[in-house]
C-alpha cells in the first residue's frame, strides 16, 4: 500500500486543507502525520515541542511518517519539518510528492502569528524566512511536482494536482 500523493511543504503552504479537497477530487481518505502524532501521544504538537523539545518531536514524526507510509493509500499530509528527517528524506524518494511551494509574504500571512506553530513564535517573519531557506532545497530535492500556491486558492491547488496525477498515471 502507498499513498496517492504525499503533501510537502512549508507552514503556510495549504497542505492540510489541500489534503481534504484533493482527497475529495479523487474519492479517497486524507491522513494528516500532525494528527497522528496528537492522537498517539494525547498531545498537541504545540505541548510536545514545549514539554520534550523539538528532537523528541522529530523523532515522533518520523515514525508517524513511516507508519502513515506503510499504511494510507489516500492523500497524505506531512508536518512541514518532517522532510528534514533522513528516514523520511529516503522513504519519500519511493513516494509521489507534491512540493506546495509558497511565498515568504504569502506563507507570513496565512499563518499569523504562528500561535499554534511552535517554531513561529516570536518573530514570524524572520523566523519563516529561515525556515523556507533552510527546507526549500530538501522540498524541491523531494518533489515529483511542485504547485506554486501564493496566488491559487486551496480548490485551485486540489485541481492542478489532480490533473498532475492523472497526467503521471498516463502510459
Amino acid at each position: 500500500m502507498t499513498p496517492v500523493v504525499v503533501l510537502v511543504g512549508a507552514p503556510g503552504a495549504g497542505k492540510t486543507t489541500v489534503a481534504h479537497r484533493l482527497a475529495d477530487r479523487l474519492g479517497t481518505s486524507v491522513r494528516d502525520t500532525d494528527v497522528d502524532v496528537e492522537r498517539s501521544t494525547g498531545s498537541s504538537v504545540q505541548d510536545l515541542f514545549v514539554e520534550h523539545g523539538e528532537a523528541h518531536f522529530r523523532d515522533l514524526e518520523a515514525a508517524a511518517v513511516a507508519t502513515a507510509l506503510r499504511e494510507h493509500d489516500g492523500v497524505l499530509a506531512l508536518g512541514g519539518g518532517a522532510v528534514l528527517h533522513p528516514g523520511t528524506q529516503r522513504l519519500l524518494r519511493e513516494q509521489q510528492v507534491v512540493f506546495l511551494d509558497v511565498s515568504l509574504s504569502a506563507a507570513a500571512q496565512r499563518v499569523g502569528l504562528g500561535t499554534n506553530r511552535p517554531l513561529l513564535l516570536g518573530n514570524v517573519r524572520a523566523t519563516m524566512k529561515a525556515l523556507l531557506d533552510a527546507r526549500r532545497p530538501v522540498y524541491e530535492d523531494l518533489a515529483t511536482h511542485t504547485v506554486v500556491t501564493d496566488d491559487l486558492t486551496a480548490d485551485d491547488v486540489a485541481a492542478r494536482i489532480h490533473q498532475l496525477i492523472q497526467e503521471n498515471a498516463t502510459p
